[in-house]
C-alpha cells in the first residue's frame, strides 16, 4: 500500500509518500511543493494542483494522510491554508485516494504516547519507530512522513 503524507501550508506544502508492505514501512520519497512566494493565491492553488496532481501520476497512492486543520488567532492564514488543502484533496479525490484527515495532537498522540509532545519528539519517535539513523529534515518533512505513517496504520 502506497500512502501520501501532506503537511498543508500556502508557499510550502510538505509531502512524504511511503509504502507499507505486511509490516515493514519503506520511505519512498519526502520534499516540498513550493508555490511562487508574494504570488497571489489563487495562482499558489493553481501551481499546487499541477504539483500534486504530479505527485499523484508519478506514486499511485492509495491512501493521502493530511493534517486537519485547527483554528489559530490569524484567521487571514488559516482561511489561505484551507484554501490550499481542499485543492489538495480535490485532486486526490480526482484519483479516488482515500483521504485520512488527523489533528496535529492525533498524530503527536499515536507517535509519542503524549498529544502535548514537542516537535523534536516526534521527529525522535519517527526515527526509533522506523530505524532512520537521523531524524528527518527538513522538520516540516517530518511532519509529513509521520502523517504517511499514521495514514499506513489504518488509524
Amino acid at each position: 500500500m502506497r500512502i501520501l503524507g501532506i503537511d498543508p501550508w500556502t508557499t510550502t506544502i510538505w509531502y512524504a509518500v511511503c509504502e507499507r508492505i505486511e509490516r515493514d514501512f519503506h520511505i519512498l520519497d519526502f520534499w516540498v511543493i513550493k508555490t511562487t512566494p508574494k504570488q497571489e493565491l489563487n495562482h499558489k492553488l493553481y501551481e499546487i494542483g499541477i504539483d500534486m496532481k504530479g505527485i499523484i501520476q508519478r506514486y499511485n497512492p492509495e491512501i493521502c494522510a493530511v493534517e486537519k486543520l485547527f483554528f489559530n488567532t490569524n484567521i487571514t492564514t488559516w482561511i489561505a491554508v484551507s484554501h490550499a488543502r481542499w485543492v489538495i484533496l480535490y485532486e486526490c479525490m480526482k484519483a479516488w485516494i482515500d483521504i485520512k484527515e488527523y489533528t496535529p495532537l492525533q498524530v503527536k498522540k499515536w507517535l509519542t504516547g503524549n498529544g502535548q509532545a514537542k516537535k523534536w519528539q516526534v521527529q525522535k519517535a519517527l526515527m526509533m519507530l522506523l530505524g532512520l539513523s537521523s531524524i528527518p529534515k527538513p522538520d516540516d518533512a517530518a511532519d509529513a512522513l509521520a502523517l504517511a505513517y499514521i495514514g499506513s496504520l489504518g488509524k
